[in-house]
């Protein structure tokens, strides 16, 4: 008897937004989510990738302690899988340790997948932690085969996904830890997409959400029917149950019109890799639930994505962190930090953000009429702290050991380091976290102060290039009413005002030549060559290329900050600090610009 012919099959992906090392919370909160869905009839819930952890757990997985911790909560997990099935993502211990996925039923713990493909690249570190898996288990449940797989096994051809639907798989499911960056989605959703096609299978691809430090996890989970076709979706950066009913006769349907998962299962060359099939004994299913509609959210894309990733990776950076409840920054009526408060407002509301004027002789007061205006239309309350005082007491200190020399970036950088120190006493005094607000352009180029305008506990723009800054604020006056930022800061030339008549422009080429530039070289590692003869000036790469190979020392002292492209300074990008490697056909044009 055809057993999965009897009614769909009700599957829940819980797009969860789980804390690293919270195993208490975290379990607890996903026993609620197994709950709900038991309550809504559903035959099996799925996690995301190493949810009882949190991910990535980083080299907490080199503790013994909390190893032998997360395997004490999985237990609470198999515990409350009566009459539904349970996959969730954990840390399991076989002698060395894995990425696992744990399928428990009816208060067992019916078997255990480990990721067999290990990604180390950008932002991966995992063969620094875990053995590969050398098992492909197809769970058979309430007539039902499953194959279950981790993030990254998804991304190979004839990889587990493959094997598992040879071996008859008629649900794929894929849980997830993948992090965001701009145009990751699409691609993504083509792959998986791609695989459940190849596979006659519905595949059900569940991701986090939220932040973690420097990451943020976009959600947009999604079923995939057997031709390929997204029939239910999660929105993004939302914690989301997304609760789908699948015809399971579809499968054999789309496998008779299509033999060839068919012929591979005769003769696919499975390697080191060992299928096999787990019975997990009869399923006490829930009634025949009421027919449930399939939701399938239309995903954010461009500016309206990248606000969001931003939004939730400030929110859950200050909120994980468990130590501030509010952000204090600098207002300088630009547009960087015109863009942070803004994020900040969105992220933690207007009571928990603290602006902080701080002119100078050389602060215009269209700035000041600029920062006060934004101020006053996200609602957030300001201190004014001129800083002339403070600057002529430290010139004053130094005057016997400037005697003589012209005034320059030294004079300069005091102003930015006497803003710094007022901004971490604030903190200190208040428990307000500071946000800093620069930008990736500047922090690529140098052109930014060490214990100055980088001196503070995240950098919300970090990741972001200058001329994303003006399209994001643009964005962001789109939305919700008359828009915050005055159309002033996005129209006057960007500065510093670290001096009389200063502009950007003095310093670095404008932003429009130069972000293409550090894209081709930051993101893309095109050489030198190869900037210039896609129609850059010669003197400006090269230019831009020492200013970027000189910086490094400055960036590994910044504040960590949301990746937002596919390749951000830190975690993705690890260049040597000491490096006296100068690509073919570099010619050092002057010397880096400090600030």
């Amino acid at each position: 008897m055809d057993r999965s012919r009897a009614r769909p099959l009700r599957i829940a992906l819980a797009q969860f937004n789980p804390v690293v090392g919270d195993l208490d919370g975290n379990t607890k909160r996903m026993v609620n989510w197994v709950e709900r869905s038991r309550e809504l009839g559903a035959d099996l819930i799925a996690f995301p990738e190493m949810c009882v952890t949190g991910y990535p757990p980083e080299d907490l997985l080199l503790k013994p302690s909390f190893i032998r911790d997360n395997l004490r909560f999985v237990r609470r997990l198999v515990d409350a899988s009566q009459h539904i099935a349970v996959v969730a993502g954990f840390v399991d211990l076989e002698g060395d340790i894995y990425n696992a996925a744990a399928f428990c039923n009816e208060g067992e713990l019916k078997g255990v997948y480990h990721k067999v493909h290990l990604p180390n690249y950008g932002v991966f570190d995992e063969d620094r932690y875990f053995q590969r898996g050398r098992r492909c288990p197809v769970f058979e449940f309430a007539g039902v085969r499953i194959g279950v797989s981790i993030c990254e096994d998804a991304w190979y051809s004839g990889g587990p996904l493959a094997i598992q639907a040879t071996h008859g798989a008629q649900l794929l499911i894929n849980i997830n830890g993948s992090p965001y960056h701009v145009g990751k989605r699409s691609s993504r959703e083509t792959m998986i997409a791609t695989r459940a096609m190849d596979s006659r299978a519905y595949l059900a691809w569940v991701n986090m959400t939220g932040g973690q430090d420097e990451l943020v996890f976009d959600g947009n989970s999604a079923v995939f029917s057997p031709d390929g076709t997204v029939i239910a979706r999660s929105p993004s950066f939302e914690e989301d149950l997304l609760v789908c009913d699948l015809d399971m006769g579809e499968v054999l349907s789309h496998r008779l019109r299509d033999t060839r998962v068919r012929s591979e299962a005769r003769g696919l060359p499975e390697g080191d890799l060992l299928a096999e099939r787990v019975a997990t004994g009869e399923h006490a299913r829930p009634p025949d639930p009421p027919p449930l509609p399939s939701p399938n959210h239309q995903p954010l894309e461009g500016p309206a994505e990248v606000y969001c990733a931003l939004v939730v990776g400030t929110a859950d950076y200050v909120r994980k962190t468990g130590a501030f409840s509010s952000v204090v920054l600098g207002l300088s009526g630009g547009i960087d930090s015109s863009l942070t408060a803004a994020i900040a407002v969105d992220a933690l509301g207007p009571e928990n953000v603290v602006g902080v004027l701080m002119p100078s002789a050389f602060t215009s007061s269209q700035s000041l009429e600029d920062a006060d205006q934004l101020a006053r239309a996200l609602g957030i309350s300001t201190r004014l702290l001129p800083i002339d005082g403070a600057r002529a007491a430290y010139e004053a200190v130094l005057r016997e050991s400037f005697d003589q020399l012209p005034p320059g970036t030294a004079e300069e950088n005091l102003q930015a380091r006497i803003r710094g120190n007022l901004l971490m006493a604030l903190s200190n005094k208040f428990g307000w976290m500071v946000l800093t607000t620069g930008n990736k352009s500047e922090l690529a180029t140098g052109y930014c102060t060490l214990y100055g305008d980088m001196a503070g506990g995240f950098a919300v723009l970090k990741d972001i290039p200058k001329t994303l800054v003006y399209e994001l604020c643009r964005y962001r006056n789109s939305i919700g009413g008359p828009g915050p930022i005055p159309s002033r800061v996005m129209s006057k030339p960007p500065s510093a005002e670290l001096r009389p008549d200063q502009v950007d422009e003095d310093s670095l080429p404008p932003y429009p030549e130069l972000d293409p530039i550090l894209r081709g070289y930051v993101e893309e590692d095109r050489s030198v060559e190869e900037l210039i003869d896609a129609g850059h000036d010669p003197a400006t790469v090269c230019k831009v290329v020492a200013l970027v190979d000189t910086s490094e020392y400055k960036r590994r002292q910044g504040a960590p900050g949301i990746k937002i492209t596919t390749r951000a300074f830190g975690r993705d990008r690890r260049m040597p600090i000491t490096n006296r490697y100068r690509p073919e056909g570099f010619d050092q044009i002057g010397h880096p610009t400090q600030r």
